[in-house]
């Protein structure tokens, strides 16, 4: 990967949600009109308005989690935990945020690339806590069942994009070029009902 391919990823990122936010925040208004109104009722209106409103929180977690993040910009704890609790609304998987305050932008883009990461062994659902210790970020996922695939977390290890997994799994591919620009390094432990990741 070279050094500006996280970056190029990123800009990408971010385009594709901005301009899809703006129109999903139009269809979530014009069902919130309609509701109002008394126009439309029923299971068929409940249907699209929560597919909106999971269609919108999953642009906004992509947007925080693909998208640009400078070294000083700052994410605030209310809204990553509004982002994860949207998120996991109707979701197998709940989520623990633990650090206070507003936190680095690139830290959290870390973060919810690991989540992903997490997320697709956990189809069975489960719950992830996410902690800071100092610099350390520590994300403690917990199932009665994973699903794994050691050859595809090895590649957290290792920057390369020689062979890139499935589209569904690109986090595993992304995160470490994030890690290497950051500074940062990766620790895993996969057990039978507990998973363990650090940055």
């Amino acid at each position: 990967m070279s050094d500006r391919t996280p970056d190029l990823t990123a800009l990408v990122g971010s385009r594709i949600c901005h301009d899809l936010i703006s129109p999903i925040g139009a269809i979530a208004n014009g069902v919130e009109l309609l509701g109002m109104s008394g126009v439309a009722q029923g299971p068929e209106m409940q249907l699209i308005s929560e597919s909106v409103e999971n269609a919108n929180a999953r642009i906004k977690f992509f947007r925080i989690a693909f998208g640009a993040a400078s070294d000083d910009s700052k994410i605030s704890e209310t809204e990553v935990i509004a982002s994860l609790n949207a998120v996991s609304q109707g979701g197998r998987v709940e989520y623990d945020w633990k650090p206070q305050g507003a936190q680095s932008r690139v830290d959290v883009r870390l973060v919810f690339l690991a989540l992903q990461c997490l997320e697709s062994a956990m189809a069975y659902g489960g719950a992830i806590m996410i902690e800071k210790t100092a610099e350390r970020w520590t994300l403690t996922a917990t199932a009665d069942k994973f699903k794994t695939d050691p050859a595809l977390w090895e590649r957290l290890y290792k920057d390369d994009t020689s062979d890139l997994p499935a589209a569904a799994h690109v986090q595993f591919a992304l995160l470490p070029g994030f890690l290497i620009a950051a500074g940062r390094n990766i620790e895993y432990t996969l057990e039978d009902r507990q998973i363990v990741i650090t940055l």
